[in-house]
């Protein structure tokens, strides 16, 4: 007994088409952006987000220590939560 194809392979074995290939998901986008090195699995655009990222993070620790030295040097002692030393 020979296998037998099903549905669209069989129409398309009848008709003498190759096989299809495999099909992407919806969900699933081919990465485009080139690789930073062949070995390394980082592309381009994911190291561009990172440096993005941490340039952002850096921005809001200064912004979190300007901020703390301000309530240190200047709000803390107006409400008289503690007195500065110099």
């Amino acid at each position: 007994m020979t296998p037998r194809s099903m549905g669209e392979a069989r129409r398309r074995t009848e008709q003498g088409l190759p096989p299809r290939g495999p099909q992407n998901k919806p969900g699933a986008a081919q990465e485009s952006s080139p690789r930073l090195a062949p070995w390394l699995p980082l592309t381009r655009r994911q190291a561009d987000r990172f440096v993005e990222v941490s340039t952002r993070g850096a921005w809001v620790g200064i912004a979190a220590l300007v901020l703390f030295w301000v309530t240190v040097r200047f709000i803390g002692p107006a409400a008289g939560w503690w007195t500065l030393a110099d």
